[in-house]
């Protein structure tokens, strides 16, 4: 096969392929699986991060692979010839011969496929954030509590070693009780004003299934295939992409959920289309348990916070999480950790390893799905991360503190922020 399938001949198949492999009946249940057994999985996105997803779960017996992009389809039907090949992903959600479904698509679409993967009885691993909107991810949320499937974000970092050992020096009490921490990333995303020239689709995407359920507009090379992030329409610039990773860190190591406020302190003028290119924003968190409240500051495109650092060795961390406790500092990145100032902590013991070691991030979700076991990012832990990280944005966007119940989902002393909040979708599409 070529690896470029012309929309035509996509269609051609992909028709044969829906009317031959798509059962539509009951929703799926969940089947005994013995010690060899494989998961049946559907891969909705089959390309850039979508191609390690699909990489990942090869393992498995891949039944159905979709993807808008006919060009992206063939490449991916080169390494999983005997997959069935669908554009519309409600098609490989419509098949019951299917234990799970993967979903790397851009982040406008996570919620819609979420939801009809789980209605139909599906295990689901979706990369981040779970959703665009803070109102989908409550639904994605509850929905998987509901219908008891097994679910993983995609943070696949979450997995490392140093998130664990980082996770045992915060609750060990290496630094003391920590009221402050601060994250940033060096990614920037948006910053320019929306495309004006309209130039024709490519003729192996589906525009109209890329646009899914949000409102129309004329394609652009600025949204798709990898732009869009760069844009509120389609996702929510660095801060939905990175903060569900480096806010998992002290999410984690500090039992936090959703915040009780998120405020921007420093930030560019709002743009009604795009995404802020840098961003500093303060959420505060109530105490928990024995904890106390935690302040947190995110940081993106350029922003950070000091570091008790030569300058040289500071300019090292371009991306990282800072613990500031009573008795130090922790500082963290993907792949390392250090406490701080090092002259107090001279001859520091670190705690023994209590964290077990990952099997790996996909495969964690895998033999979840197997034996009903948990995962470590199930959706209940990050649809809270993903709310957290996406209210930063809410403020941005309404210009204003966000006092945040979460409870009802609103921003009780800010009504316009709603706009922000709530999802809202074109005609025929609905979660």
């Amino acid at each position: 096969m070529k690896t470029k399938l012309t929309r035509r001949a996509f269609l051609q198949r992909a028709t044969l392929t829906a009317a031959a492999g798509c059962w539509i009946g009951q929703p799926t249940r969940a089947r005994m699986f013995g010690a060899n057994d494989r998961l049946n999985i559907g891969m909705i996105g089959v390309a850039g991060r979508a191609a390690a997803n699909l990489e990942a779960v090869s393992g498995e017996n891949v039944v159905a692979i979709c993807d808008v992009d006919s060009g992206s389809l063939a490449a991916a039907a080169l390494k999983h010839p005997r997959a069935w090949m669908y554009e519309d992903f409600r098609h490989v959600i419509d098949r019951n011969d299917l234990d799970a479904i993967v979903i790397a698509t851009p982040d406008h679409t996570h919620a819609v496929a979420a939801a009809a993967a789980l209605r139909s009885g599906k295990h689901v691993y979706c990369e981040k954030p779970l959703t665009r909107t803070i109102s989908e991810a409550r639904v994605i949320q509850d929905l998987a509590r509901e219908q008891r499937r097994v679910t993983q974000i995609g943070t696949q970092i979450h997995a490392g070693n140093n998130y664990r050992r980082t996770v045992e020096l915060v609750q060990s009490g290496a630094i003391g009780a920590i009221r402050e921490v601060h994250v940033w990333v060096a990614a920037t995303y948006g910053g320019a004003d929306a495309p004006t020239d309209t130039p024709p689709v490519p003729e192996t995407l589906n525009w109209d299934l890329w646009l899914g359920p949000v409102p129309y507009q004329p394609y652009s090379p600025e949204y798709a295939p990898f732009k869009w992030r760069n844009w509120w329409a389609f996702g929510g610039g660095a801060l939905a992409d990175f903060g569900c990773h480096f806010m998992d860190l002290p999410h984690w190591a500090l039992d936090l959920r959703t915040p009780v406020s998120a405020e921007v302190v420093d930030g560019p003028a709002v743009h009604p289309h795009s995404t802020p290119p840098w961003l500093v924003v303060r959420y505060e968190h109530a105490a928990r348990a024995d904890k106390p409240p935690v302040t947190l500051t995110w940081y993106h495109g350029g922003k950070r916070p000091e570091l008790d650092l030569p300058a040289e060795e500071a300019a090292k961390w371009g991306s990282g999480v800072l613990f500031i406790g009573e008795k130090g500092q922790i500082l963290a990145d993907y792949g390392r950790n250090r406490l701080l100032p090092e002259k107090d902590f001279e001859g520091f013991k670190r705690p023994e390893p209590f964290i077990p070691d990952s099997i790996g991030h996909h495969l964690e979700w895998i033999k979840a799905c197997k034996t009903g076991g948990p995962t470590t990012c199930a959706f209940d832990y990050s649809g809270p991360l993903t709310e957290t990280a996406l209210l930063g944005n809410v403020a941005f966007r309404a210009g204003k503190k966000i006092d945040w119940n979460t409870a009802k989902l609103i921003a009780a002393n800010c009504p316009e922020a709603d706009a922000f909040i709530q999802h809202r979708y074109r005609a025929g599409w609905s979660l």
